[in-house]
């Protein structure tokens, strides 16, 4: 293939905002921020499941809590029942002696209650203090996310604009090659990621090989106007004054 040598060169400057567009992509692919956000709701879910199983739990506690309270406030109706009868004096002995019997029961039972209410408010306050510590969790979690996302966001911004201006760039560029020329250099490209690179002394600007001197010697007596590639990658070598040839 021939090609004028000043087109050639233009090579380099293609393959230039080329290898910038390819670096700003992989940015854009890579960014820091990217894996800090998906660690970051990740950790976000796992404590808000942890806030809805210690709510969970202090709402079945107060059902309980509940539940006790109602059970004291009937023993204690019924206790003042009781002795309400025996202050009426309209009992006989056999059934005050009954119920003072049933009192006596009684008292153990609110006793017993009270206690257990008692170990059930604790576990109660403790949960709430989880709740607040977990709740705490969860807005510093998703606080970072927030940050991390603002900071992805900035990022994308700044890539966003190398890019189009890259891209505007090669819509300059790309008509000054023929066809040909054009599609062995994205052929290439599309393969090797690199689809031009200078010769210089006798390396490869893309895949940094040394050429050996028998390639050197037969690129020296090719004309100026063909289209060299790199037997090693298939770049196309442009050739100038720095090549040393």
């Amino acid at each position: 293939m021939k090609a004028e040598p000043a087109v050639q060169r233009q090579l380099l400057e293609l393959a230039k905002v080329d290898a910038e567009l390819s670096r700003t992509a992989h940015r854009r692919r890579t960014l820091p921020e990217l894996a800090e956000i998906d660690a970051g709701e990740k950790t976000v879910r796992e404590r808000r499941d942890a806030l809805v199983s210690v709510e969970t739990a202090a709402s079945d506690l107060d059902r309980e809590i509940a539940r006790q309270e109602k059970e004291i406030e009937s023993v204690r109706a019924r206790e003042d029942r009781d002795r309400k009868l025996l202050a009426s004096g309209s009992v006989s002995s056999k059934q005050m002696t009954d119920i003072e019997h049933e009192l006596q029961s009684l008292e153990r039972r609110q006793s017993a209650l009270e206690d257990d209410l008692l170990e059930l408010m604790e576990q109660r306050e403790a949960l709430g203090l989880d709740a607040q510590r977990t709740g705490a969790e969860v807005d510093k979690a998703e606080a970072e996310v927030a940050a991390a996302i603002a900071r992805r966001d900035e990022a994308f911004k700044d890539l966003d604009t190398t890019r189009a201006r890259r891209a505007e760039d090669r819509e300059k560029l790309v008509p000054r090659f023929p066809e040909p020329l054009l599609k062995l250099y994205e052929r290439v490209r599309e393969h090797k990621g690199i689809g031009a690179a200078l010769l210089r002394a006798r390396r490869c600007g893309a895949c940094q090989l040394e050429l050996d001197r028998n390639t050197v010697n037969e690129i020296k007596a090719a004309p100026e106007d063909d289209v060299i590639q790199c037997e090693n990658c298939g770049a196309i070598l442009v050739r100038t004054l720095e090549s040393g040839l």
